[in-house]
């Protein structure tokens, strides 16, 4: 099965329920896994929650592409938006072994995201970040 789909969000946190129900509908209409669901969830409302509150420097209303393909068992979802450069994969993993008012703020949701997908990858092309998150189902 070779399924695409692409859902365009703006940069406001009110569009991250409407991001939600359209995973649990893809997944479902893609009959991926249900489990799937809950940790497909996290994971975006992580990376495009950093994108909305850090991604832009400026009020203005800014459009987050997400596309999620779906080819032999292998989900990809790519998270492109024309935000400041910024690569989460460079963040040093958080020490765990220290209590949570011990360590610094940052780093825990690409770590989070790290653990539940394969494969984490970033790139900077023509003044957009593009997020590259790949999943074997």
């Amino acid at each position: 099965m070779n399924t695409k789909e692409n859902i365009v969000i703006t940069n406001n946190v009110d569009e991250l329920p409407i991001l939600a129900r359209r995973i649990e509908e893809l997944v479902e209409r893609w009959e991926l896994p249900i489990d799937l669901t809950s940790s497909l969830n996290l994971v975006m409302e992580e990376a495009v929650s950093n994108v909305i509150f850090y991604a832009f420097k400026d009020n203005e209303k800014h459009e987050i592409n997400i596309s999620f393909s779906l080819e032999n068992k292998t989900l990809t979802v790519e998270i492109t938006d024309d935000g400041i450069e910024f690569d989460p994969t460079l963040r040093k993993k958080p020490d765990l072994t220290l209590p949570a008012e011990e360590r610094p703020i940052g780093g825990l949701g690409i770590f989070l995201i790290s653990k539940i997908m394969n494969i984490v990858k970033y790139k900077r092309l023509n003044n957009q970040n593009i997020l590259t998150l790949i999943k074997t189902i």
